[in-house]
């Protein structure tokens, strides 16, 4: 089966620094797929040369069979890629419903402001107001964003990316920061998104990796170490001694208690 996103050799240098070396990657339709490594392993440059914010130094990026590699930013959102950020990109002033309604109103080709955008378009109000039922904010549609605590505002990420009724969804580091609880629940959240949303995320949380993910790739000093289910990457000894060293990987990536 062809992936729906393919990566093919993809480099990406600073001066002498390979940030990105020869990385190939599939991500199957409909997959949950982490990306992990320690810092400086390329993640985030990874995900600015799929978003589009950068450009690959040589190799191929194929969504759906479409060579994207020299494709704008725009226009990849337009085919279906949206994504979150490290640092949160929420307006603080305007209330949840209103950041929602930017992404959603420009999705649908409304420009203008957002009152202008809701005018005379109930469909757009009412889908945002879904957006945030998905993730857990219903209640908190009238709240400014500055008023939603640090998990709430990732929620709102999250239903700002869905506005764009994206295909292939990019999390960077979506928990960092965030409580125990607020970890579980957005856990919970992403674990519920909708099958045709296929999920590409960077997450140091090893946690949430393995709660989450179908296929994992591990990335080391720019480069593909392995890639693998959940359970062939715990058993990795490459994974083992390049990623953090550990001399156990049962403490690494401790095996799920029976019956969970």
């Amino acid at each position: 089966m062809t992936g729906l996103l393919e990566l093919e050799e993809v480099a990406r240098s600073f001066g002498s620094l390979r940030a990105v070396d020869q990385v190939s990657l599939r991500v199957a339709p409909g997959a949950r797929h982490a990306v992990i490594g320690p810092n400086g392993a390329g993640k985030s440059t990874l995900f600015n040369l799929i978003g589009g914010s950068l450009r690959a130094s040589s190799g191929a990026i194929r969504f759906d069979g479409r060579d994207i590699t020299r494709m704008p930013e725009h226009r990849r959102a337009r085919l279906g890629i949206a994504r979150t950020f490290q640092h949160s990109s929420v307006f603080l002033r305007e209330t949840a419903l209103e950041n929602v309604l930017l992404g959603v109103a420009r999705h649908a080709g409304v420009g203008g402001s957002v009152t202008r955008a809701a005018l005379g378009r109930r469909h757009l109000l009412d889908r945002c107001l879904e957006l945030l039922d998905t993730v857990g904010l219903a209640g908190r549609h009238a709240a400014p964003a500055g008023s939603l605590s640090h998990g709430e505002r990732r929620q709102l990420e999250v239903a700002m990316a869905l506005g764009a009724e994206p295909r292939l969804l990019l999390l960077d580091e979506p928990a960092a920061g965030m409580s125990v609880a607020e970890t579980a629940g957005f856990t919970e959240l992403v674990a519920g998104l909708p099958e045709h949303v296929t999920v590409l995320l960077i997450e140091h949380d090893l946690d949430v990796v393995f709660e989450l993910a179908d296929r994992i790739t591990v990335l080391h000093l720019g480069r593909s170490l392995a890639t693998g289910t959940p359970e062939e990457i715990r058993a990795d000894p490459e994974v083992q001694q390049a990623y953090l060293g550990a001399t156990d990987l049962e403490d690494l990536f401790p095996p799920p208690e029976a019956g969970s």
